[in-house]
């Protein structure tokens, strides 16, 4: 990437960017402690302070963390960390639980129109298609259909069973994809039959359904999840700020 490209963009934009192309590339590995300020400063021929403002906002977006007196380091899924982040439901008395999962069916299958639409695939692309019931408190929650690039993730559906509680950690460990933010969508449902039966509700019970394009630092959609939610007694949280 060259700095001063044309077209007007600040220039710690660029540093930023810059560094997040380092990062998905895999120059800077999950958990790596990045150069410190002044060699990346003078490597790129800028201020020091633009190298600060660049890594404050890739830090304030979970991409870097910040360790006083250690350095400033590529940031690392793991499961608390990705609940922490990607999880937003709780109890309706505030509490915040971790969910467990229970995987019904994970194989190959040929991405459906809706699929290729969410991911921006082809005709006839393949995804693994993931269906898993997750439990709070050890009380079926969410019914949750997974479909990600059967190309970006070679082996994925051979874990089967095996899959982990959560997969950004894994996509970041196993294929070197990082889960830079996510996009959600949010309506009522009524409760299909099949998924009714496994949540232990009602058919046509209200369910929140929660659609979201989970993408990697260079903007490209990874994932498509889809997780139909009992709320009866949860509710979808948001802090804004």
């Amino acid at each position: 990437m060259e700095l001063n490209a044309p077209g007007f963009r600040p220039l710690y934009r660029q540093v930023q960017e810059l560094f997040r192309q380092r990062i998905a590339d895999g120059t800077w590995r999950p958990g790596q402690a990045l150069p410190a300020e002044p060699r990346l400063a003078a490597e790129l021929n800028v201020s020091q302070g633009t190298v600060r403002k660049a890594l404050d906002e890739l830090a304030a977006q979970s991409i870097l963390v910040r360790h006083q007196g250690r350095g400033t380091f590529v940031a690392e899924h793991t499961e608390e960390t990705a609940m922490f982040r990607f999880f937003r439901l709780a109890a309706d008395d505030g509490s915040r639980l971790l969910p467990t999962s229970r995987v019904l069916s994970c194989a190959v299958e040929r991405a459906a129109p809706r699929a290729q639409d969410r991911l921006g695939l082809g005709q006839g692309d393949a995804v693994v298609a993931i269906r898993r019931l997750r439990l709070l408190a050890d009380r079926p929650a969410i019914y949750e259909f997974i479909a990600a690039p059967a190309e970006l993730f070679p082996g994925l559906a051979e874990l089967g069973d095996d899959l982990p509680n959560t997969l950004y950690d894994l996509y970041q460990r196993r294929w070197g994809v990082t889960i830079g933010r996510a996009v959600e969508r949010l309506k009522a449902v009524p409760a299909p039959l099949a998924e009714a039966e496994a949540l232990g509700a009602g058919p046509g019970d209200p369910l929140l359904e929660i659609d979201r394009v989970a993408q990697d630092l260079e903007g490209r959609a990874v994932e498509w999840r889809v997780s139909h939610c009992r709320c009866d007694t949860l509710h979808y949280e948001s802090v804004l700020e």
